[in-house]
């Protein structure tokens, strides 16, 4: 089988990594991949959608995964299928429940899944009478994509019509920032739910926790993801059985009958608040770092699954999970998240069992890999109990070697305390 995966970061190569360790390993092509990606497979100079799709019909490519959110809401998806290749991931509609916080928002109440209560619009002074109406703190979000950075908590009104200006106005986020959604703050805890979607039917993966910020204790300033693990044990059955019920089924019917089957990875972003899953927002692709401790915890063909997903048919997937933890570290470079870092080579030491590296933010010269981007690579750990992945994990951490490498201590921290 051959597979095209869109792409370059550590989420990427956790997937190819998956898809290498199946008895009958598919060949991967990445588009564009990364510095390591090219130990796994063949990587790409191709960035146009149309191209791509010609590469792929040329090279009998039985299924394309795509990675990112920014090529699904440009429409690649649509592409591909007009050249009647099969393709893992949401069309350019239903890559909106992402793509627009302002749709999502409205799908949500449309379908009476449970949200926040909030506003969207372009419309500063709207928006300042939501605020003046809600509690402190606020959440200001801007509507388009943001690589996972266009959310302000604002701890005070003043704060936050400060947020909608500066939005508004195209100074913070440009194009993204031009409408805006307002909502009130819910007090909670976080979980990341997964679930792999054919338009009608769907496969729950382990519920994850993500660490955003960049430091110990939950300081410092948001990041991409700092670290995740899962399964967590915050998420009990009762609660994953009221979200598959409650948000997941409702959301593909919703889709279904808009017109806009959702076909890929739904990642809904979750508020406990009292024992009630609140949706934060979607994401319409795997979590980064999340993606990395979910593929190891697979106990099935992964060609298998989203080869099923693409085509419509994944009631007919015999789906197994291994009864197992995994723990990943994000290990960034010196001046992330504020600014790049000169490239630097990465020396790892020796890769303890039950752990391996999935790289991100990084090159290859004369066979050597080099920390270069912000998020350089991820540490994962693999366990019969949360500890001991999480010390697995942290074993890796100290093997890996770089100028100026910089990670968190306390990845797990709300289960191990």
């Amino acid at each position: 089988m051959n597979i095209l995966i869109v792409g370059n970061g550590g989420r990427e190569y956790a997937i190819a990594l998956k898809l290498k360790s199946e008895k009958n390993p598919p060949k991967l092509y990445f588009a564009p991949g990364n510095g390591a990606t090219s130990e796994l497979g063949e990587n790409l100079k191709i960035k146009n959608h149309d191209e791509l799709a010609d590469f792929a019909k040329r090279n009998d490519i039985n299924l394309t995964i795509v990675g990112p959110e920014a090529p699904l809401s440009e429409g690649i998806v649509d592409v591909f299928k007009a050249h009647g290749l099969l393709i893992f991931g949401p069309s350019k509609a239903a890559a909106r429940l992402e793509a627009s916080k302002a749709f999502m928002k409205d799908f949500l109440a449309r379908n009476g899944i449970k949200t926040a209560k909030y506003l969207n619009t372009d419309d500063k002074n709207e928006a300042f009478k939501f605020i003046d109406f809600l509690s402190v703190p606020v959440v200001v979000k801007a509507d388009g994509l943001c690589a996972g950075k266009g959310v302000i908590i604002a701890r005070t009104h003043d704060e936050a019509k400060t947020a909608v200006s500066d939005m508004l106005s195209g100074d913070s986020f440009g194009e993204a920032g031009k409408r805006v959604v307002v909502e009130e703050f819910l007090d909670g805890f976080e979980l990341s739910f997964f679930a792999i979607c054919d338009g009608e039917n769907f496969l729950s993966l382990p519920v994850a926790q993500d660490h955003k910020r960049l430091l110990d204790n939950d300081e410092g300033p948001n990041t991409g993801g700092m670290g995740a693990y899962a399964p967590s044990p915050l998420a009990t059955p009762h609660l994953i059985k009221r979200v598959e019920n409650e948000i997941v089924a409702p959301t593909l019917r919703g889709m279904k009958a808009e017109g806009n089957p959702f076909c890929g990875v739904l990642f809904v972003g979750l508020m406990i608040v009292n024992d009630e899953p609140v949706v934060l927002e979607f994401n319409v692709r795997f979590g980064d770092p999340e993606c990395e401790v979910l593929m190891p915890l697979i106990d099935a063909n992964l060609s298998e699954i989203l080869l099923n997903a693409a085509s419509g048919n994944l009631d007919k997937i015999d789906f197994r999970l291994k009864d197992e933890f995994a723990v990943g570290v994000v290990v960034a470079s010196k001046n992330y998240p504020y600014k790049s870092t000169p490239k630097a080579r990465i020396n790892i030491q020796n890769i303890p069992q039950n752990s391996h590296v999935a790289y991100a933010g990084v090159s290859e010269e004369a066979g050597e890999i080099y920390a270069d981007g912000g998020r350089v690579l991820v540490c994962v750990g693999c366990a019969k109990s949360i500890k001991q992945a999480r010390d697995k994990a942290y074993e890796l951490c100290e093997n890996v070697k770089f100028d100026g490498m910089q990670y968190r201590k306390d990845i797990a921290w709300q289960v191990l305390k």
